[in-house]
């Protein structure tokens, strides 16, 4: 157990760390239709540029493992963290494609980083308090979200240069780091190594759901923005209240997921949770007016925030492998989900239109309603 005095340190440090993840990420999201109007590119061409971003996070997660293990998730979150901060205002200065996806490659590996190397951290602060405390950790990453995307957006609709906040969020983020560094727990290193085991049907599917949820998480950040301004439902400097909107709703339905799993159990949560996302996509593409399409952000958020932890849960109960590489196949998972998402939606967009694109993620989470009563019939 924490002595009393560690226990906040330990607390606040890993809360901390997930709130500047959170933050430097969301931060990107309202800069993308600057973005496309500053290099003159197509849908098509912007959906490839964004794909960088999933490539470092992608290459973060083959090393950082290794590496945690050696320098201790401390350093890792620390750099990762540093990382983001330092790399942000250059996505605002970037002024070609390649320019601009080499910038998002080396934010991804930054963002990677620190995404592994705080689960790994807030997993040992867990177990050193004796009681769960990641449902927690994981609100903070998303009222980090809230945060960026709210104070990115707000300096954009004064008619700021963009890249006047991205200095500020930079420094937010350094100054945080700062006040977590001494207070992280003194981690462990591991030594232990585990044997390969193929996933078995249970796990692949739960791993393919999260795909699926990560993508419409990677589109509502990387699309929404824009998809609100090209219909003409808000104005272009208040494109990132939409994706603003989702990351509210989505703090809010972790904050309460526990108690809602509590009340109507898994099987519920998770094939009934996509129902407000569906219902958020059908008002997205038929508002008339944006406060409409607002709501649907709303929706899509709430729908969202559970889904991931239920499949996570159900990860951990299956017995044909270590749990460890179970989450481990789900987060890569989620990651592939993060890195293909934003491609496959320009493409889409850049053929049929964006309306399409987002009409064919609210049919894509039909298939976790259909699939839940099999994901929970495995481990039942």
């Amino acid at each position: 157990m924490l002595s009393s005095t560690d226990r906040p340190a330990g607390l606040l440090a890993t809360r901390l760390a997930f709130f500047v993840a959170g933050f430097g990420f969301a931060s990107w999201a309202p800069l993308v239709p600057l973005a496309k109007e500053r290099l003159a590119i197509d849908d098509g061409v912007l959906g490839l540029v964004l794909l960088w971003l999933g490539v470092g996070s992608a290459v973060a997660m083959l090393v950082t493992g290794a590496a945690n293990a050696r320098y201790g998730s401390q350093t890792i979150i620390l750099g990762g963290g540093l990382g983001l901060a330092l790399i942000l205002p250059w996505l605002v200065v970037a002024s070609t494609p390649l320019c601009l996806g080499a910038v998002l490659f080396a934010f991804g590996v930054s963002l990677g980083s620190i995404d592994i190397a705080m689960n790994v951290h807030g997993t040992e602060v867990e177990r050193a308090a004796g009681r769960p405390l990641m449902s927690g950790f994981h609100a903070h990453f998303c009222i980090g979200e809230v945060a960026g995307c709210a104070i990115m957006t707000t300096s954009l609709s004064l008619g700021t240069d963009a890249l006047a906040p991205t200095l500020i969020c930079s420094a937010l983020m350094t100054i945080a780091l700062g006040l977590a560094w001494p207070r992280f727990l003194a981690t462990g290193r591991t030594e232990q190594r585990l044997g390969f085991v193929l996933p078995d049907r249970g796990v692949l599917l739960i791993a393919t759901l999260a795909a699926m949820t990560f993508l419409v998480e990677g589109a509502m950040l990387d699309w929404s923005a824009l998809f609100l301004v090209d219909q003409g439902l808000v104005s272009k400097a208040h494109g990132g209240f939409g994706y603003m909107l989702f990351s509210i709703a989505m703090t809010a339905g972790r904050l309460g997921g526990d108690a809602v799993v509590t009340r109507f159990g898994d099987r519920a949560t998770l094939m009934f949770g996509t129902l407000p996302i569906m219902a958020g996509f059908a008002a997205l593409l038929a508002a008339p007016v944006g406060a409409i399409a607002m709501a649907g952000c709303l929706l899509i958020g709430l729908g969202a925030a559970n889904i991931v932890p239920v499949l996570c849960r159900r990860a951990g109960k299956q017995k044909t492998m270590p749990v460890c590489l179970a989450i481990a196949v789900i987060t890569s998972a989620g990651y592939t989900g993060m890195l293909v998402g934003p491609a496959i939606v320009g493409l889409i967009s850049n053929m049929a239109g964006l309306p399409w694109a987002f009409a064919m993620l609210g049919v894509l989470l039909c298939a976790v309603t259909l699939v839940a009563p099999i994901v929970m019939a495995d481990w039942h």
